[in-house]
């Protein structure tokens, strides 16, 4: 993650990312201030300013500016104020006859707001005007209300309630200010939309500045009392930069399409040819060279930057009507869930789009997943919906209709990231696992039983609500207890493996482990990217171990700055699952990067494509289609 440091010209007190202190910004700074000098700052007003060992003090009122301007930009640093707390970040400040003015993100107690402001000679705000609410999944604010419109932006539903008598495994996080404490704070000011983050968590202040064209400096502001700031980073966020691509020497890439038509694929032999196909929103590409397709449905290519695949979400294939042909169910959270499943029936050959039926709704997860559940020898589609966790199946008795709903779970706050299904105690029988934690599978399965709840933190809160993809159950360390592995926040950081523990009662706990954190010191292999949106579990180095499959989602959302470092290169990676006494939990996670420039959707699908032996990875993203052939000569041990 090291960076040039582009502060050089403007101040030598400016030092490379590697000098960041307990948290991280979302960003790869430009640099990062580690001095015990104000030389390159400018002081407005009568504030007294101190550096030392680089933590910068304010007192009193006035304003310390930064003496490099730039016109998008970003600012992470921490800050503590003694008493009662009057400071802000002033963005894109400029000169003038009135004194200094920019736009200003204020904090008080009572108060995170953004405002265009002008300070006078003496440091004091003379003028402020308060900026209108926009923000949420968009680059550019929207035109203003109407006279006596209210102003409204993208604000993320609450979560349900949990059930009666159970315990939250998760905490979402305080997003306002801490009085007295370190508070983390990142802010960012693109095209026309001043955002700003407290402490980890949501979009605390969201505006629009009326104004692309201002470029100026950012400057420090206290307006009375005492305020700390440390860990002061800085981005020029309007240069973005691509790496030179890379890809495994274990793998051979090929891209079958270039466009984003979905974020899912599934793999079955459509056309009964005994070769292996590959369906990825509405085509079909025909293997084994995969150089020629078919629409199943109408194609019509996706504005990645401002619009979403509302259909394929997530892809399935398999022979969901019984008739001896493969068909594909895709699914969708879009329209409030409304899209759901739907099911498109194998035509038996012919040439034409398949017949669309809608069988299962609403599903709210993102990610769902196929499992044989009730171990009839047919899978099962495992999803979160309308707040409860479920698994549908086909009516045997009318296959092309609406499909057979089980609620497994109470309702409750139930996240739309992370799903699993796998035998978590070992009793041969299928639970399904979420964010939360994971439902037990009772001896006597029937449509109106309630699983049972275990609570576990199998995700975690961030800027977005918890949980990460696909969520996988197998037993790492081999001590022949089923342990689980996830992505933890779909649209943040982490990745995370559980170690089960069972006591001689039989009861079950899990010792987390972390895989990848913020920082590259708390990581396996240094390796950090946000925006896990992608996985699945496959033995992709054959050494009879699952490894854990994971990739980023460029973007995650459109393409803005809603989400941490949306802009950062999209990787997929192996975890290459390594059985090791030494390691904490006796087992450890080594990361292979099969790419850097493609990423994942909201899953991956590895599958043996050409029945070599070698698992192949197949991605659908916002700049196409890829197969990612595996080519590994020798087969490794998975453990030390």
């Amino acid at each position: 993650m090291r960076r040039l440091n582009l502060f050089a010209a403007a101040s030598a007190l400016f030092v490379s990312v590697s000098a960041l202190v307990a948290q991280s910004p979302s960003f790869a700074p430009d640099g990062t201030f580690a001095g015990s000098s104000l030389s390159g700052w400018q002081q407005v007003g009568s504030a007294q300013w101190s550096a030392s060992n680089g933590e910068i003090t304010g007192t009193g009122t006035g304003l310390l500016i930064f003496n490099k301007p730039a016109q998008d930009s970003a600012v992470y640093l921490q800050f503590r104020c003694e008493g009662e707390c009057n400071a802000g970040i002033v963005m894109r400040t400029t000169k003038g006859a009135s004194g200094v003015s920019g736009d200003l993100l204020s904090i008080r107690p009572q108060e995170l707001a953004g405002y265009h402001a002008t300070f006078d000679e003496s440091g004091k705000l003379a003028e402020h005007t308060q900026l209108r609410l926009a923000g949420g999944q968009i680059r550019f604010a929207p035109p203003p209300p109407a006279a006596g419109a209210p102003a409204r932006r993208f604000t993320p539903p609450e979560p349900l309630p949990m059930p009666a008598g159970a315990m939250a495994p998760l905490q979402r996080p305080v997003h306002g200010l801490r009085n007295g404490e370190w508070n983390d704070l990142e802010v960012l000011l693109d095209a026309d939309i001043l955002r700003a983050f407290f402490n980890d968590g949501g979009d605390a202040v969201s505006v629009a500045t009326e104004n692309m064209n201002g470029y100026g400096p950012f400057a420090l502001y206290v307006g009375g009392g005492t305020v700390h700031f440390r860990a002061i980073a800085y981005k020029d966020i309007a240069v973005k930069t691509q790496p030179k691509e890379q890809v495994s020497p274990n793998f051979h890439m090929q891209r079958i399409n270039e466009f984003y038509y979905g974020w899912s694929a599934a793999a079955a032999d459509f056309n009964h040819d005994g070769k292996l196909d590959i369906v990825s929103g509405p085509f079909i590409y025909f293997g084994p060279d995969f150089t020629q397709s078919r629409e199943i449905y109408p194609a019509q290519i996706v504005n990645a930057s401002t619009n979403y695949s509302m259909e394929d979400w997530v892809q399935h294939a398999a022979d969901f009507t019984g008739d001896g042909w493969p068909d594909v169910v895709t699914t969708s959270h879009a329209d409030g869930g409304k899209t759901g499943a739907v099911l498109y029936v194998n035509p038996k050959g012919e040439s034409r789009r398949w017949e669309k039926l809608t069988v299962v709704a609403p599903i709210d997860s993102e990610e769902t997943v196929l499992a044989d559940v009730d171990k009839d020898g047919k899978p099962e589609l495992v999803y979160m919906g309308g707040g409860y966790m479920c698994y549908a199946k086909p009516d045997p008795s009318n296959p092309t209709g609406k499909w057979v709903v089980h609620k497994v779970s109470e309702h409750g706050p139930w996240p739309a990231h992370g799903v699993g299904a796998g035998d978590v105690n070992g009793d041969g029988r299928i639970d399904v696992v979420g964010a939360y934690g994971w439902w037990e599978q009772p001896a006597q399965n029937d449509a109106d039983t309630k699983w049972i709840y275990h609570p576990a933190p199998f995700g975690k809160w961030g800027r977005t609500s918890a949980g990460g993809a696909k969520i996988g159950v197998y037993d790492i360390n081999g001590d022949g207890l089923p342990d689980v592995v996830t992505s933890m926040q779909a649209h943040g950081w982490g990745i995370s493996w559980f170690e089960q523990k069972k006591s001689a009662s039989g009861e079950i706990t899990f010792i987390p482990h972390e895989v990848m954190g913020h920082l590259p010191s708390e990581s396996a292999g240094g390796v950090v990217f946000t925006e896990p949106h992608a996985s699945t579990i496959a033995d992709v180095d054959g050494d009879g171990i699952p490894d854990f499959v994971v990739a980023k989602r460029y973007w995650s959302h459109l393409d803005d700055f809603y989400d941490p470092d949306p802009y950062g290169p999209p990787v997929l990676y192996v975890y290459r699952t390594v059985r090791d006494k030494k390691s904490p939990g006796g087992a450890r996670f080594e990361p292979e990067l099969v790419h850097n420039l493609s990423g994942g959707g909201s899953d991956v699908l590895a599958v043996d494509l050409k029945g070599d032996g070698n698992i192949d990875l197949v991605t659908s993203t916002r700049s196409g289609t890829y197969i990612f052939w595996g080519t590994r000569k020798q087969k490794k041990t998975g453990s030390q």
